[in-house]
């Protein structure tokens, strides 16, 4: 294999591991623009993907695990909201909370359902989101540079991959022309100019966290019935954690989320490759040393060594009407 193809082959990984760290981040950027912390990314991912793997196993079709997932990630959703905007809870507790009852309940449930010690078992190809050719893939496969590109890279995604790049630009378009999105980073900014706007709050930021269950639902039903054929346990992987460190290091800003994102995934891409290769002039390197690097950019971004982030400065205060 010459570099070219090693270059197009790491690439390829890449865009596939970004997919479900670019939805969680987009559901984050949501949440805390409205000024509401959502640590419970990881929990909704974890819940949404054992969902959409079993109702996908039952019912045979990958659509409907989707729904589930996205039922099930948006009920999460709500929960958070009710703890941290109804009744004012602390929104960090309530988010790791999340975080613990899904990482639990997963194993519990997929145990007493099917005995597989918290998996479920293989899905079928129809509850599986297979890989989409596109036009003209393999008339190109042979032409220099642009071709195995194309055919490799863009070519031969599922149609959640498509899906998480086209909620970018949605994304911008929502947070940033439209009334809805003016509302939602007002109330992140300043909650009690919105409320004597006469525009609820409350309502404002329950729509956030409805959202960002939404997109979690989509993150989670990718892990288990696009990139993989069933639910492993605990198979989020810190992956929450990482889409909350790509959208800080991001500034909460749509298109950057997603070019942190791909970093992180090219990361990931990068130790796998790694795995048994030497290093000119070291030798083979531990596979666990390049397995860590996406959880030490995280630790490096979180600690503020590449630029500060400053978040929206409702970000975490529960509001309380002034009567």
């Amino acid at each position: 294999m010459d570099l070219f193809d090693i270059i197009v082959s790491i690439l390829g990984s890449t865009i596939r591991l970004s997919i479900p760290l670019l939805f969680t981040a987009l559901a984050g950027l949501f949440t805390e623009r409205a000024g509401v912390f959502d640590i419970g990314l990881e929990g909704k991912m974890l819940a949404a993907a054992f969902a959409s793997a079993c109702v996908a196993y039952v019912t045979g079709n990958a659509w409907l695990g989707l729904l589930g997932g996205i039922g099930v990630s948006i009920l999460f959703s709500l929960i958070h909201g009710f703890a941290s905007i109804t009744n004012r809870g602390n929104q960090i507790v309530s988010g790791v909370a999340l975080n613990f009852i899904a990482a639990g309940l997963t194993i519990v449930l997929g145990q007493a359902w099917f005995g597989q010690g918290g998996r479920t078992p293989q899905l079928p190809a129809s509850g599986r989101f297979s890989p989409i050719i596109l036009p003209g893939a393999d008339a190109m496969r042979d032409v220099p540079v642009i071709g195995p590109i194309y055919a490799n890279v863009i070519s031969g995604n599922n149609i959640l991959t498509y899906l998480a790049f086209l909620a970018v630009p949605l994304s911008w378009w929502v947070l940033y022309r439209t009334r809805f999105g003016l509302r939602l980073r007002a109330v992140g900014e300043n909650p009690g100019a919105v409320d004597t706007a006469g525009i609820s709050v409350t309502w404002l930021r329950y729509r956030a966290v409805i959202v960002a269950g939404f997109l979690c639902g989509f993150s989670g039903a990718y892990l288990s019935i696009a990139q993989s054929a069933a639910f492993i346990k605990d198979m989020s992987a810190g992956k929450g954690y990482i889409a909350l460190a790509a959208l800080i290091f991001a500034k909460w800003k749509p298109v950057p989320v997603m070019f942190a994102c791909l970093l992180f995934g090219f990361l990931d891409a990068f130790a796998n490759f790694m795995q048994g290769k030497a290093v000119p002039g070291i030798g083979e390197v531990p596979v666990q040393i390049f397995q860590a690097l996406p959880y030490i950019l995280t630790c490096v971004l979180l600690a503020g060594f590449i630029g500060i982030a400053h978040p929206p400065k409702a970000g975490g205060v529960p509001y309380t009407k002034e009567r």
